[in-house]
């Protein structure tokens, strides 16, 4: 599905915006943070004196962001969860509607959290706001009739895939392909020994081999995924003691995944909680069992051998599971058009099964080579300098 059709953004002066800028971002859970940190860091580069504001999560913050409400807050997957935590998310929505229109911004940002997000950014285009979309939804995986939605909503669309252009043109969406911001942070990322070496943990030459699980960023899933993600690791354990198990976590989930942890004898297991700890995780590792979403891609930009495991409510896979367009949840499959990672979904996604693909990795070296040369290929077409290549498409849109 990776091509070559992309859209440039208009190239425009360096003359400065008569004065600097206020924009208004909403971005939700873990990844929208490191989505939006990235375009915030173009933003101040470009305007220094830039007014940022919405909600947002730590990463935006420590550049200056000034959160009304922390992202977490926006947290919530699969549709049951959704409908239990809808009043309080529809009371925030209103509240920042009402803030955002008494006190226009010159521009808002949508960051991910398209069924949050893509309603607020109709209200404003309606009043003549300019609005970007940062993240296509996945209209070419599921729930394709969101294009109609999104054309109404986004003055531009900022696109990590570069297939998606030439797809939403077919729809009159503007939109501009600024590369996965993942992609470049990967590059820059520590050598695995380094990582290792910053947790206490063995080097690879040693023998010792090194699991990284990442059940979900977001509370419902984190309380949903973490016990079967742990009781995986606890067979693998049971099969090799030396086994060693990083869990990166989130800070508003630290206590309740530790609670989870102390249920389930795994000595060899470091909770890892802190900016960009997750990223050191997966540098140090050799396997990765992974839920489904942006983790997916970290991971194998991160050239990471992965097992990707995801159960929901039955409720809320009843809802999904006729909407999908492709057979693979994993972007890793989606972006290769091949199953190059196993995936294990509802019924088949088991602490034994997932035990048991893992230890297919350890035990297949050749495979786990083949897999990073895949990984290498798509790293490339991948790559971008997002902070930029946005920070133009703002410009563009402020003129």
């Amino acid at each position: 599905m990776l091509g070559e059709q992309t859209q440039n953004p208009t190239l425009v002066n360096q003359a400065t915006h008569p004065r600097a800028p206020k924009i208004a971002m909403v971005a939700g859970e873990a990844s929208g943070d490191l989505l939006a940190s990235l375009i915030i860091r173009g933003i101040l580069a470009r305007w220094p004196d830039a007014q940022i504001y919405g909600i947002g999560g730590e990463l935006m913050c420590s550049l200056g962001f000034r959160a009304l409400w922390p992202a977490h807050k926006l947290s919530v997957r699969g549709y049951l969860e959704v409908l239990m935590h809808y009043r309080g998310i529809a009371a925030i929505r209103r509240s920042l509607m009402q803030l955002l229109l008494q006190d226009p911004p010159d521009l808002f940002i949508g960051v991910d959290a398209p069924d949050f997000n893509l309603y607020l950014e109709r209200c404003l285009k309606e009043r003549s706001i300019k609005t970007i979309h940062f993240v296509c939804p996945s209209i070419w995986a599921w729930r394709a009739g969101r294009a109609k939605t999104l054309s109404q909503s986004a003055d531009h669309v900022l696109c990590v895939f570069p297939f998606e252009p030439g797809l939403l043109a077919k729809h009159q969406i503007a939109a501009t392909y600024v590369g996965h911001p993942v992609a470049d942070m990967a590059t820059l990322g520590m050598s695995q020994n380094d990582a290792r070496e910053s947790l206490g943990i063995a080097a690879r030459h040693t023998g010792v081999r090194v699991i990284t699980l990442m059940p979900g960023s977001r509370a419902s899933e984190a309380r949903h995924m973490t016990p079967r993600f742990l009781q995986a690791a606890r067979l693998l354990a049971e099969k090799d003691p030396a086994l060693e198990f990083l869990l990166p976590v989130v800070p508003h989930l630290e206590a309740v995944v530790r609670e989870m942890c102390s249920k389930v004898s795994l000595p060899r297991l470091k909770i890892l909680c802190g900016s960009g700890l997750s990223h050191t995780a997966l540098a140090a590792c050799d396997v990765v069992l992974v839920a489904s979403g942006t983790a997916t891609l970290e991971a194998a930009l991160f050239k990471r051998a992965m097992v990707i495991a995801y159960h929901v409510n039955w409720f809320s896979y009843w809802l999904i599971w006729p909407q999908r367009l492709l057979p693979w949840i994993g972007l890793p499959n989606i972006l290769c058009q091949r199953q190059v990672v196993p995936e294990l979904l509802q019924s088949r996604a088991t602490p034994s099964a997932m035990a048991r693909e893992i230890l297919a990795w350890l035990d297949s070296p050749e495979r786990m080579r083949e897999v990073v040369k895949v990984f290498e290929d798509l790293h490339e077409q991948l790559k971008r300098d997002t902070s930029t290549l946005a920070t133009r498409v703002i410009e563009s849109l402020l003129k």
